[in-house]
């Protein structure tokens, strides 16, 4: 292995930085499609810094061009251990294209927000061209784009079923999820000689195999191969049901899926990270900016969002059907020790451009810190996807009080003024939670700290729907939930005159989701007073249970038929709901719930009585 090397500041994103450093080669080179910015919400960023810290040398680059000559992937040389690629923070197909698969004119990720920096399917693009530049070094895949497509899934772009992205990409090894474990172990056997197709024994990782024999191994889960999954949608639904409940698990088996003539192994992921191992990582040298080559371009959109920002912990445990985060960096939740927070909240501090404000100190979760199992003995036994659906499990800790404890000693570091929490919260773990001591475990006094001291003017909250079957589809809780959530935050706005708002986050289009359900959402909606900004029409992506019921038609886990909008006009005419109030959708309103016998809703939402009935006939 290279000998340490001190952090001088960003990793190279150029040949001449890489001489600069006096290095004739590097160890490793990390392919992007985001811009380079060294802060830990960017994993380019938290491996690379990971791989520096063991002493590796380690270069970068962001968002090459691979429509040219190809020399953005040239310019570096080869490295000597392998070429690490990702997407970037998000899977470049929702990056470029809307849930009516229409080109996006922005990318957060790139300078100015511009779109067109990075290709689709970013991966198997980006690994594919330096499999034919350097055929002998070894591509290993990881971030989200990768991680989510391990196994067959669902490419709603395509409206097909792909493979593996082993297999498109031709890859040699994939880290799936939060990967800095499993980097760090590679490298360590590859410096022991192995060569990369010798390395299959690494928790947390995938690579296919021709000389995999399925068996009666215990450890070992097949799966419907992807020929199968081809044939009958019940064979994917069935598959997706079997990768869900598995990686749920505290303890999981291998995972093998035949395709063709070869099978994709995925090993058990590692155990959950630590305090001590997260704050190994966050305690990394990160300068918190983006490279010096974009002094001179427009602001990323992306960083500008987290720049004043803190993540105290990964994971979640909602196990919504819709979101990617549970597959990705798992249910379990791993925390960092207030030490590690509010070493970074204090460096926050002293940005230049820092005004006092901390814009949020969350997660994919804002209010999981620290929450787990009470006896772990009971997890072990568990394969559910959520601690928190139908209802809070009665072995699971829903204590605020390390969280509130956190907020009040960030709250007054040095130049703080305040501290927002901008990442979204489960309002269900502190409300409804019939197994939860309220006064023990401090929901009431969370709920009136979250309002009076960190909410700034407006509140994101995510409903989702109104529909108690859509909710039960999507694993939320009950709208009504959402109603006493919504009353006591007024109450508590109300006895200190405060002028806050709840902005509520809707999903139109969602599997069980009908045009009825949506008008029925617009007139609860319209009568709390809500006109709707931050909504949605679903988009199905990859390893999702929301996105197998899309393309199945069926629920893997009950085998019951499920609706849903398949067509863009089905899409747009649940989506119009949203805008009733909208004059150019009016018409097109009144004309479905007539034809739909339901009268009593155009009422509700239009104040237009049945008389519309016979003059639409009419018309």
């Amino acid at each position: 292995m290279s000998k340490q090397y001190k952090n001088i500041g960003w990793l190279p994103v150029t040949r001449k930085e890489v001489e600069e450093r006096g290095w004739e080669q590097t160890d490793v080179i990390l392919v992007t499609g985001d811009a380079y910015v060294d802060h830990p919400s960017f994993g380019t960023a938290v491996i690379g810094r990971v791989l520096e810290a063991i002493g590796l040398k380690v270069a970068v680059i962001p968002q090459p061009n691979w429509k040219d000559d190809l020399r953005d992937f040239k310019k570096m040389g080869k490295p000597r251990l392998f070429f690490g690629v990702t997407a970037g923070n998000m899977d470049s197909m929702m990056n470029h294209y809307t849930a009516a698969r229409r080109l996006r004119s922005d990318d957060a990720y790139t300078p100015g927000g511009k779109p067109g920096f990075r290709p689709d399917r970013a991966v198997t693009v980006y690994t594919k061209i330096l499999k034919s530049i350097y055929p002998e070094v070894p591509v290993i895949i990881g971030g989200i784009e990768a991680s989510l497509r391990r196994v067959t899934h669902y490419d709603y772009w395509a409206d097909e079923l792909k493979p593996s992205v082993l297999f498109d990409s031709g890859a040699d090894l994939m880290v799936y999820g939060m990967g800095e474990k499993a980097i760090r172990r590679i490298v360590t056997e590859m410096d022991e000689g192995k060569r990369i197709s010798q390395i299959v024994g690494i928790p947390q990782t995938a690579f296919l195999s021709k000389e995999y024999e399925e068996n009666n191994d215990t450890a070992t889960i097949c799966l419907p191969s992807h020929e199968n999954c081809l044939k009958d949608k019940k064979s994917f639904a069935s598959m997706f049901a079997m990768v869900e409940v598995e990686s749920n698990k505290l303890s999981q088996k291998r995972i093998v899926q035949k395709t063709g003539d070869q099978v994709v192994v995925i090993n058990p992921p590692y155990a959950v990270l630590s305090t001590p191992e997260m704050d190994e990582i966050y305690d990394l040298p990160f300068t918190r900016l983006p490279h010096p080559k974009y002094n001179t371009k427009e602001p990323i959109p992306a960083y500008e969002m987290i720049r004043h920002s803190v993540n105290i912990h990964r994971g979640c445990f909602g196990g919504c059907s819709f979101c990617t985060i549970s597959a990705h960096q798992g249910k379990f939740i791993s925390s960092r020790s207030e030490e590690s927070v509010l070493k970074e909240v204090e460096a926050v501090t002293h940005m230049s451009d820092f005004k006092g404000y901390i814009s949020d100190l969350g997660g994919p979760t804002a209010n999981m810190y620290r929450m787990q199992g009470v006896n772990t003995a009971i997890c072990e036994k568990c394969s559910k996807p959520s601690c928190v659906f139908p209802s809070v499990c009665h072995n699971l800790s829903t204590d605020h009080n390390p969280l509130l404890a956190l907020y009040r000693k960030a709250s007054v570091v040095s130049n703080v003024k305040q501290i927002f929490i901008g990442s979204g919260i489960r309002y269900d773990l502190f409300l409804g939670n019939k197994y939860g001591d309220e006064k023990k475990y401090a929901h009431g006094e969370y709920l009136e700290q979250l309002v009076l001291q960190h909410v700034s003017g407006r509140l994101k909250v995510a409903p989702e729907h109104t529909s108690e079957n859509v909710l039960r589809i999507m694993r939320k809780p009950p709208f009504t939930v959402f109603m006493d959530f919504r009353k006591k935050f007024e109450l508590m706005n109300r006895r200190n005159k405060l002028n806050q708002q709840i902005v509520p986050y809707f999903i139109s289009g969602h599997p069980g989701s009908k045009p009825e359900d949506m008008a029925e959402l617009a007139v609860i909606t319209k009568d709390l007073g809500f006109k709707l900004e931050q909504v949605q029409d679903f988009t199905p992506t990859p390893m999702t249970l929301s996105s197998v019921i899309y393309y199945s038609g069926i629920d893997p886990y009950t085998h019951k038929q499920v609706f849903s909008a398949l067509t863009s006009k089905q899409k747009t005419e649940q989506m119009r709901f949203f805008f009733w109030y909208k004059k150019e959708n009016r018409s097109a309103i009144r004309s479905y719930l007539i034809h739909a016998g339901k009268p009593e809703l155009l009422e509700k939402l239009t104040g237009e009585k049945e008389r519309n009935r016979s003059n639409f006939r009419k018309k």
